[in-house]
């Protein structure tokens, strides 16, 4: 039986929580399930109304929908959750430049559908390792597979935290879709990057394989990436399809 837990966290330094998560158990429309990350960005309160529109609007589309495969379903609404989060950006100058990050996960069986625009992660952990599954639309990330820089120096550069696709930002957005075949012993790690920039894989690899329940390890991340700064806001999305 399929378990989970989620967190959301304003860390150390931010005076705003612009992360926003969904997590349904249950069947959202014709979906067994449904887990969903955002991390927003835009001035004043823009980041974290684009975060929660995309989120809920991806939500709504889904539970009102016919159609029955995970990733058309993925692609259609995260394509007019971007329409959306853009117009009413156009629309009230107080919102404009916003966007947000998406990472969205099914469950099915042992099928597990992905979709991401953005530097917020999926992971799939076990005793192996931990696998990053989706890949990061950013500067840095773009650098590293041109070989500009070396994957062990990403974490300090400064242009960490530029991403180059976003949810909102424009009149159309592309969208990465991945499939993975999980295993009995596998954990299911959604975040945004205030935790991944606080912790390094192996640290969370030690935390999700620890004899802690699932709360426990989702909190005991949180309170690590604080601990090591919380210079940003944290989200955690665990997941253990075969608890």
């Amino acid at each position: 039986m399929l378990k989970s837990y989620s967190v959301t966290n304003i860390g150390m330094v931010r005076k705003l929580n612009q992360d926003y998560v969904y997590r349904s158990e249950l069947p959202v429309g014709n979906l067994p399930n449904l887990f969903l990350v955002a991390d927003g960005m835009g001035g004043h309160n823009a980041g974290d109304f684009a975060a929660k529109l995309a989120v809920t609007t991806i939500a709504e589309l889904i539970a009102d929908s016919d159609e029955t495969d995970a990733e058309k379903l993925l692609d259609r609404s995260v394509s007019v959750a971007n329409a959306v989060v853009f117009r009413s950006a156009e629309a009230s100058p107080e919102l404009a430049g916003m966007g947000t990050t998406i990472v969205a996960a099914v469950c099915d069986g042992d099928k597990l559908t992905v979709a991401n625009v953005g530097d917020s992660r999926l992971y799939v952990v076990n005793k192996d390792g931990i696998n990053q599954i989706t890949r990061d639309h950013s500067w840095v990330e773009e650098m590293i597979r041109r070989g500009g820089i070396a994957r062990e120096d990403a974490r300090n550069h400064p242009d960490k935290n530029i991403i180059t696709r976003a949810v909102g930002v424009g009149n159309s957005v592309r969208i990465d879709f991945f499939e993975h075949k999980i295993k009995e012993d596998d954990i299911i790690l959604m975040c945004t990057d205030g935790l991944t920039n606080m912790l390094i894989d192996e640290e969370i690899q030690s935390v999700l394989l620890s004899e802690r329940n699932i709360e426990e390890k989702a909190e005991e991340l949180v309170r690590r990436a604080n601990d090591n700064g919380g210079r940003d806001n944290i989200s955690v999305i665990l997941i253990q399809p075969f608890a």
